[in-house]
């Protein structure tokens, strides 16, 4: 088990530590400790066959971090609905959120058991916002909004954060009938930052695919055209869809590729 000393003694019955999860191999690849020996061996098997992965998941984490300041400086939005949270690492939706502005509300969705057994250090919030958790399959939509009504008033313009967990959703149509449902019922004024990942090349599918056959949860690459779609009928905001480190690159913003994954932000009418 890695990080042995991090792990609470008791972990849940449903949680399956044998085999590689994919929110605790980005949690590898992001230098967390919140995974087990199944998702380091597969970490490195991808990584050692595939070295840019980890530059990968670092640049869909700053993509995260800089919509997400733009949705609460530039846009004004105090309300962040994110879908498919993940496990705690740095620079969570509510950490950059309420570092901005502290009355900002947060509420997380995800059904993983690991995230549920760490679920403590996600819900840390300001005094003057508030930071929760809903556990429910981000397909279920009412429960997903049933459970979010109860932190935000979703009269209010609200900002839904997909932050490349789509993939996870082998049926395309399903994906983005999905999006389509949750902003179908936010009001005008919110917003949708979406991202997902692609690959450019035929060597990063070949050990993604070896990855998906191993036994652990799915993900399936979608070009930028497949993604444009989950935005049809939204305003865009300027850059529009692009790579992940092109989308308002800062000077923290590393420029070592712009092959992993595209992404957006753009405006309910």
């Amino acid at each position: 088990m890695a990080h042995e000393e991090s792990k609470p003694n008791q972990l849940p019955d449903r949680l399956n530590t044998s085999v590689a999860h994919s929110a605790r191999v980005w949690n590898y690849w992001l230098g967390g400790k919140d995974h087990f020996e199944a998702d380091q061996v597969a970490g490195d098997a991808y990584s050692s066959n595939y070295p840019l992965i980890t530059t990968f998941a670092q640049e869909s984490r700053a993509f995260l971090r800089r919509t997400v300041t733009y949705l609460a400086r530039e846009a004004g939005i105090r309300q962040f609905l994110d879908l498919g949270a993940g496990l705690p690492t740095e620079n969570n939706t509510h950490e950059v959120a309420q570092r901005i502005a502290p009355d900002c509300r947060v509420v997380y969705v995800d059904h993983d058991p690991l995230v549920l057994l760490y679920v403590h250090a996600l819900l840390t919030s300001t005094p003057e916002g508030a930071t929760t958790y809903v556990e429910a399959d981000m397909r279920d939509t009412e429960k997903v909004l049933a459970g979010a009504a109860q932190t935000l008033d979703l009269t209010q313009p609200v900002a839904l954060v997909i932050n490349d967990v789509l993939g996870h959703i082998v049926d395309f149509d399903e994906a983005l009938g999905l999006v389509a449902r949750l902003v179908d019922r936010l009001p005008s004024g919110s917003y949708l930052s979406l991202s997902h990942s692609t690959a450019s090349d035929p060597e990063h599918r070949a050990v993604q695919d070896a990855y998906n056959a191993s036994g652990a949860i799915p993900y399936i690459f979608r070009e930028p055209e497949l993604t444009a779609r989950f935005f049809e009928g939204l305003d865009m905001v300027e850059p529009g869809l692009v790579s992940w480190p092109n989308w308002r690159p800062d000077e923290t913003t590393g420029r070592t590729t712009d092959r992993a994954g595209w992404g957006a932000v753009a405006r309910v009418p």
